[in-house]
């Protein structure tokens, strides 16, 4: 039997585009639904199709789309599903659906705060069992020692939960074109700082290399 040949990793570029690509649609479709709707008419449905807040459910299948399409571009590439863009496709699919179905933006609002409720009750969850999961999903990419792991794991458990605060304040002060220029604009930046700012922390906990 012929041994599978691994596939390379994504390359970076690309990885970022696949990650950004359905949220910069998003914005681009709220903010242009005329453009968009033409593409995702068929899964509209008929009250949502149409009105004021028209932007929103066309931004809202277009995400969907997007992501799906990000996800499958991905597999093709890596055969590989990884268990975060999964989960997170999976609660868009979901959410977005009752936000189309329904007639309802509040679904896709609240989204976002789910989901990383999920995160950091996952992460959290593994570090009062003694396993800090972040070194799981990244071991390939950073190597550190146990402490390192357990330290880096619960800083992203407490941004995971304050990026959900933040976004609970966001929509529910904000209008809805605000919300979405706040999640592309806004999310993305913070989440970029806070992952340069552990260059540190990596540093000093990064595990002895071994020799083979």
């Amino acid at each position: 039997m012929q041994a599978s040949v691994k596939k390379p990793p994504i390359h970076p570029l690309l990885k970022l585009a696949l990650d950004l690509g359905p949220l910069i649609l998003f914005f681009l479709a709220n903010s242009r639904p005329a453009l968009f709707l033409p593409l995702v008419a068929p899964m509209l449905p008929a009250a949502a199709a149409s009105g004021e807040r028209v932007g929103i459910f066309v931004a809202t299948a277009v995400f969907m789309a997007a992501v799906v399409a990000a996800f499958a571009i991905s597999y093709a590439l890596t055969r590989r599903l990884p268990l975060l863009p999964l989960v997170t496709a999976a609660v868009v699919l979901v959410f977005g659906s009752l936000t189309l179905v329904l007639h309802d933006e509040l679904f896709i609002k609240v989204k976002p705060t789910i989901i990383y409720l999920l995160f950091c009750s996952v992460l959290l969850g593994g570090l009062v069992f003694g396993r800090p999961l972040l070194g799981v999903v990244f071991d390939s990419v950073f190597h550190l020692t146990e402490t390192g792991w357990r330290k880096l794991t619960l800083r992203w458990a407490l941004f995971f939960f304050a990026r959900a605060l933040l976004n609970e304040v966001v929509w529910r002060t904000q209008s809805t074109d605000v919300w979405v220029s706040f999640k592309v604009f806004a999310v993305v930046p913070l989440t970029l700082v806070f992952a340069a700012l552990q260059y540190p922390l990596l540093a000093r906990h990064a595990a002895p290399e071994i020799k083979k």
